[in-house]
């Protein structure tokens, strides 16, 4: 987890993810991260662990109405469930999260960061 922790401490502090958070979610949860060097930042983590690593870094809650949802209906005590509410809300197993993620890992990719494809949808 630690690896993931730094990933975010450094894409919040350089600002790569303002505007991305629906993409974001869908990396966390969906896809292969590594370093450029191919160093494994994660393969996948559950709705659970990246509600504790958002609130673990402080995540700015407002962040929320990017994906349409107003922060005061969520949880303000608890940011662990506050984060996995709006994870929950955000259908990240979507056409358009897996393509707000694509548009993120161009962004990461430049910063030094790996993003694997999205999870394939069999047709049929």
């Amino acid at each position: 987890m630690d690896e993931v922790r730094d990933f975010l401490d450094d894409i919040q502090k350089r600002g790569l993810a303002r505007g991305h958070l629906l993409g974001l979610l869908h990396i966390l949860i969906g896809r292969r991260l590594t370093k450029t060097g191919g160093e494994v930042i994660s393969t996948g983590l559950t709705w659970r662990d990246v509600a504790a690593e958002l609130k673990r870094c402080r995540w700015d809650p407002d962040a929320v109405t990017e994906i349409g949802l107003d922060p005061a209906t969520l949880p303000p005590r608890d940011r662990q469930r506050f984060w996995y509410q709006a994870i929950a809300a955000a259908n990240v197993s979507s056409a358009e999260s897996a393509a707000a993620a694509d548009r993120l890992a161009l962004i990461l990719n430049k910063a030094g960061y790996v993003v694997g494809p999205g999870p394939r949808v069999s047709g049929g």
